[in-house]
């Protein structure tokens, strides 16, 4: 059964104007065979290529919710001119005013990206940093190439030539509007409500909507929350209340898919805890994304009630379940888990502790705080929620 944890990792969905849509229209994609094998390594649930430009290689997100991105340091060792200045959104909504560059070049494996429109941002702060991403290859790029991607085995194959993908077992097909910078936008209608969910591959949970759109009425089984518990391209979230519930039946173009988990906050996003159970093809062609499942796993959602961010290298609760008589606050600084210390990390320990969660994969936990001074001790054990 497939466990849904709830991480401080939410990096897309980074959102240009139309403004700029010719600019990402721009580019090339060459390939040296009918089908390119590309290397992918899926990790916290989010999926990684190697690149290389002008014979340096670099570590790249691979991410639909996104245009392509490149560094600071990417842009300044290039000796990039900038094109214009653009505002840019992020998953939280924040806006901010970013560089528009061409990347004369870029290898994946062996297939070479010409003349790529990029925004070039800072992606060493706060958790962000702890990914060690160098760039992201975004959906202007994709859409120039048909892709299948299957997480389960690190598998990434790129075509120009839809037919040489078989198509016969992706029964689920799902039509999708391309925003200008080419993300996939899949609609779907929940309470009464349409929603436009971003076919997010940058977005390591399940399903979000925002909370505009949520109707506590018409929900299941509904868990509330408060705090945060993401962070986008410009910082993290500020806390807030929101809800995670279970729906009867979710329609994603011919798909039906029940029992669905779905949060509520800022943005609409499906993501790759939904994903990683399936093998998926892009196709910007036709505009239409085809499903093939790979593992039938009922989501369910096994969670300690919290979690925690790192503020001045300090972990400390920032977000809860909303339970009475829960042990846990919002603001309590922890000292250790399980005995193992927290409170005096230095940097690189600080980003192990981040990514590689000590309770992850436990049952049950010992949790030392500092509440008001004073030092409190808890024994807490995961549960299943909305079952």
């Amino acid at each position: 059964m497939k466990k849904l944890l709830y991480s401080l990792f939410l990096f897309s969905t980074i959102t240009i104007s139309a403004q700029s849509k010719k600019f990402f229209t721009k580019g090339e994609a060459k390939l040296q065979h009918p089908v390119e094998k590309i290397n992918l390594r899926f990790e916290n649930n989010l999926p990684f290529v190697k690149v290389s430009i002008n014979g340096k290689f670099y570590n790249f997100l691979f991410d639909s919710g996104a245009p392509t991105v490149i560094s600071h340091a990417i842009y300044n060792e290039l000796n990039l001119s900038k094109k214009y200045k653009r505002s840019v959104s992020d998953s939280n909504d924040k806006v901010q005013q970013q560089i528009f560059t061409e990347l004369p070049e870029m290898i994946v494996d062996e297939v070479i990206f010409k003349n790529i429109g990029a925004v070039v941002l800072d992606l060493n702060s706060a958790e962000l940093g702890c990914l060690k991403v160098d760039g992201i290859i975004g959906a202007n790029q994709m859409a120039k190439l048909f892709w299948r991607v299957n997480y389960a085995e690190n598998s990434l194959e790129a075509t120009n030539d839809l037919s040489l993908f078989d198509l016969k077992d992706y029964s689920t097909i799902i039509p999708f509007d391309p925003k200008p910078q080419k993300t996939p936008m899949v609609k779907t209608r929940l309470f009464d409500k349409d929603i436009d969910f971003t076919f997010d591959t940058g977005f390591s949970g399940r399903f979000e909507i925002s909370d505009t759109k949520f109707d506590a009425k018409k929900a299941r089984k509904v868990i509330e929350t408060f705090g945060t518990r993401s962070t986008g391209a410009f910082g993290v979230a500020k806390p807030t209340t929101a809800s995670i519930f279970k729906t009867d039946v979710l329609t994603l173009g011919n798909g039906i898919f029940r029992d669905e988990i779905i949060s509520t906050s800022i943005s609409d996003l499906l993501g790759n805890e939904f994903l990683k159970d399936f093998s998926f093809i892009f196709d910007w062609k036709n505009n239409k994304i085809y499903l093939k499942p790979i593992k039938i796993n009922p989501p369910k959602l096994e969670s300690f009630g919290f979690t925690y961010r790192f503020i001045d290298r300090k972990p400390v609760v920032a977000f809860v379940f909303q339970q009475q008589d829960f042990p846990l606050k919002i603001g309590d600084s922890i000292i250790s888990i399980n005995e193992i210390m927290l409170d005096n990390l230095d940097d690189d320990s600080v980003c192990h502790y981040s990514i590689n969660r000590i309770e992850k994969n436990l049952k049950a936990i010992t949790i030392k705080i500092k509440r008001d001074g004073k030092i409190l001790d808890f024994k807490m054990e995961k549960k299943e929620y909305l079952n």
